[in-house]
């Protein structure tokens, strides 16, 4: 009987180690929360859903991380601040949201003619490594990601400056400026918003990489996509952490979000390539008409928004930025893209 009263008391004593390890075990693990934007079924959204995903698969589940897509825990212009007060632990969202607030970082979204999402995806996260912007010294800045060429998309057709002339124009940040530039009127409004303004007629076009017209539906309220990529711009997005969740995530931990960030800058400036060509077969299938311009129209357009640029060069001066150091590199990175 010896024998079995040892064995007894030896897997009391384990069950008794387990129960008391487990609140230990419990603690290591890592629950956080992030915002996105985006709907859950964009691109981008499942993207960055994905990115989480390979955090928690490398950390072995060690790391868990909600998402809460659509707005559904801050919205769109709130999510920067609901990252830096904590109300998300992650946040992604547009910079051209709180106008003003990132005055270095607006020079990614210059009408420069980027060629495409991977080369304004690239372009962005290298400007911010290389100059490291005051302005976002708030959070953890994990990667950046910038959609396609913005063109026009309207319910008449705009083949010239002077059809596009009083039309009001969906647009945000330094957008709304290209669209005031050539002679239309910008009216300042989150995509979630765009789809039921351009049905009701609040605005009568949008300025937006061509994936909004599968992406958000927008082909359907649109008859027209005007081909304006000599003027591109882009909007640059961020995902962002909580500086404190960061600083508390162990060594090994952080790493991975480093290594996994990077991976997926490529990441989302493909779905945003595969997005615009989606967008452009949508629309075509609904029997919208993209239009190019013609190259005198094209010099037009882009000698339209020059005035943009030096005035983007001359207040940053103001602001003692080096506005012409920022558009001298992203002319030189964008050229290096094509």
């Amino acid at each position: 009987m010896k024998p079995l009263r040892l064995t007894i008391l030896a897997l009391t004593a384990t069950m008794i180690a387990a129960t008391t390890m487990a609140p230990s075990v419990f603690a290591k693990s890592i629950h956080l929360t992030y915002s996105i934007f985006f709907p859950p079924t964009h691109g981008q959204c499942l993207a960055g859903m994905d990115w989480a995903k390979e955090i928690e698969r490398v950390t072995d589940g060690k790391v868990k991380i909600t998402v809460f897509p659509g707005g559904t825990l801050t919205k769109a212009n709130q999510c920067y601040d609901g990252v830096v007060k904590g109300i998300s632990d992650i946040g992604m969202s547009c910079f051209a949201y709180t106008r003003g607030r990132f005055p270095s970082m607006e020079a990614l979204d210059l009408p420069l003619g980027y060629p495409s999402g991977l080369a304004a995806t690239r372009v962005a996260n290298a400007f911010y490594e290389a100059f490291t912007p005051a302005e976002l010294s708030d959070v953890k800045v994990l990667y950046l990601h910038a959609h396609g060429p913005g063109l026009l998309h309207t319910q008449k057709s705009v083949k010239t400056l002077a059809d596009l002339e009083k039309m009001k124009i969906r647009s945000t940040g330094l957008s709304a400026k290209v669209v005031e530039a050539l002679g239309a009127i910008p009216v300042a409004m989150p995509q979630g918003d765009t789809y039921e303004s351009l049905q009701k007629g609040v605005v009568e076009g949008t300025f937006g990489p061509i994936e909004v017209l599968k992406g958000w539906r927008q082909g359907e309220v649109v008859k027209y996509t005007t081909d304006c990529n000599v003027v591109g711009y882009t909007t640059a997005m961020f995902v962002v952490m909580n500086k404190k969740k960061w600083a508390a995530l162990p060594p090994d931990v952080q790493q991975v979000f480093e290594n996994t960030s990077r991976k997926w800058i490529d990441v989302h400036g493909q779905s945003w390539d595969k997005g615009d060509q989606e967008g452009r077969e949508y629309a075509t299938s609904l029997g919208n008409e993209i239009i190019d311009l013609s190259g005198e129209e094209s010099l037009q357009w882009k000698a339209s928004v020059r005035p943009i640029i030096d005035a983007y060069i001359d207040g940053a001066a103001a602001n003692k930025l080096d506005g012409q150091k920022y558009v001298d590199m992203l002319v030189s990175a964008i050229e290096a893209q094509k």
